[in-house]
C-alpha cells in the first residue's frame, strides 16, 4: 500500500467528470487500498479517486460503526431533508464553510468485490457520501457557496 498525493484546488483533474469502472482489476483493488490508506493518514472521512489524480468513479468513506466503505460507481437514488453543516475538503485545505445538503441519502453502488450494494445513511456519513460523489462529477464543496464568500475563502487558500 502507498500514500498517494492529494490533488489540491486548481488541479484540472478535480474538475473532470470521472469514468465508470467497468471491471475490478488488480490495479483497481490496489488503488482502493491506497485510497483508504491515504484517507486515514490524512484524517479524512472520505476520499474520491479524482482527489488522488485518478478520474474513476470510486470513493472510500469511513466515519461510523461500519468502518471502511468502498463504493464503485456510486449513485444517489434517494435523498431526504436538508441541513447546513460546516464542511471542509482534503483538496481545499484549511477552508471550511456551511454547506446545505440532504440529511439522509440512499446510494446504490458496487463494493470492492463487485457486488451490488444499497445503503441508506444519515448525518456525517450521508454528508460525506454526497461530498465524495460530487467529486466524481467535478464538483467541489466551494462551488456550493456564494461567489463573494468563495472568493474570500479561496484567497486564504492562496496565502
Amino acid at each position: 500500500m502507498a500514500i498517494l498525493e492529494i490533488k489540491v484546488y486548481g488541479d484540472p483533474v478535480l474538475r473532470e467528470k470521472s469514468l465508470p469502472v467497468t471491471e475490478i482489476t488488480q490495479e483497481i483493488s490496489n488503488l482502493i487500498k491506497d485510497m483508504a490508506e491515504t484517507m486515514y493518514t490524512s484524517s479524512g472521512v472520505g476520499l474520491a479517486a479524482p482527489q488522488v489524480g485518478v478520474p474513476k468513479r470510486i470513493i472510500t468513506v469511513d466515519g461510523d460503526e461500519e468502518g471502511l466503505m468502498v463504493l464503485i460507481n456510486p449513485e444517489i437514488i434517494k435523498s431526504e431533508g436538508e441541513v447546513a453543516v460546516e464542511e471542509g475538503c482534503l483538496s481545499v485545505p484549511g477552508i471550511y464553510s456551511d454547506i446545505m445538503r440532504s440529511s439522509k441519502v440512499t446510494v446504490k453502488a458496487l463494493n470492492e468485490n463487485g457486488d451490488p450494494v444499497v445503503l441508506t445513511k444519515e448525518g456525517l456519513i450521508a454528508r460525506a457520501l454526497q461530498h465524495e460523489i460530487d467529486h466524481l462529477n467535478g464538483i467541489l464543496f466551494v462551488d456550493k457557496i456564494g461567489r463573494l464568500e468563495r472568493t474570500i475563502l479561496l484567497k486564504k487558500l492562496k496565502r
